[in-house]
């Protein structure tokens, strides 16, 4: 039995940019979510972005369609192969077009099945849950801020406004290996799961988001459009990306 799930999907460029590198897909029926956001010059952030989602979700949408029932550990290679496969088609791209060298995307990747919910994510973009009114981040940022925080070298407060703290250091398309986060977890009816690049979580603390959740129960698209105003609001410096995935129930 597979969870029910009720999406709503929100990208904005925010206040101060002319152009969204930000992607996005979400598919309640085939039980998957994508987002990633681009980086590089000229046009090559967008283009990457685009690339890795469109490719990843038509992806894992066939293979969901043609294949067995997923359970946890077939979701959770399938989600990093498809990651993999995104990594070389971008590497590709930019050896091919001298505009697009250097070129790379962060990637959040969740899918929903029968076992529960398998994700993986590669650089700053978050995953976050919203159980019985917690909030609890489920992803690791893979960047410079990040290492200084565990290491107690800034506080959380000196991590929010570093003027590095969008320096990665992992992303896809840069290097010929790329390593993912993958995981696996439970389910729960009334769970819902946050997709978000850094124009929303550098705009808003966690507690800010939590309480928007709380705040618009249903349906999920006015908490979706409210994050993304509320990041705006705050300043909107970078493009801001939303989905938002309630488990509503257990399907076939």
């Amino acid at each position: 039995m597979s969870p029910l799930l009720e999406v709503a999907a929100v990208t904005h460029p925010g206040k101060s940019r002319s152009q969204n590198e930000d992607c996005i897909a979400a598919d309640a029926q085939a039980g998957l979510a994508v987002l990633a956001d681009g980086m590089g010059g000229h046009n090559a952030g967008e283009v990457a972005s685009r690339m890795a989602v469109e490719l990843v979700a038509s992806q894992l949408r066939r293979q969901c369609a043609q294949g067995a029932p997923l359970d946890a550990a077939r979701a959770e290679a399938l989600i990093v192969a498809q990651m993999a496969m995104a990594n070389s088609t971008l590497l590709e791209a930019a050896h091919a077009e001298p505009e697009y060298r250097g070129m790379g995307t962060t990637l959040v990747v969740v899918v929903w099945h029968g076992d529960g919910v398998s994700y993986a994510h590669v650089g700053d973009s978050r995953l976050y849950r919203l159980r019985r009114g917690e909030l609890r981040r489920l992803t690791r940022d893979h960047s410079i801020v990040q290492e200084q925080l565990e290491r107690g070298a800034i506080s959380p407060e000196q991590a929010r406004h570093a003027p590095n703290r969008n320096v990665l250091t992992r992303a896809v398309g840069i290097d010929p290996e790329v390593e993912a986060d993958v995981r696996t977890l439970e389910v729960e009816p009334g769970d819902i799961y946050l997709l978000c690049s850094d124009g929303l979580t550098d705009m808003l603390t966690d507690d800010e988001i939590r309480q928007t959740l709380v705040s618009h129960p249903s349906p999920v698209s006015a908490a979706a459009h409210r994050l993304v105003e509320r990041a705006n609001e705050n300043g909107g410096l970078d493009n801001i990306s939303v989905v938002l995935v309630r488990v509503t129930g257990r399907g076939a």
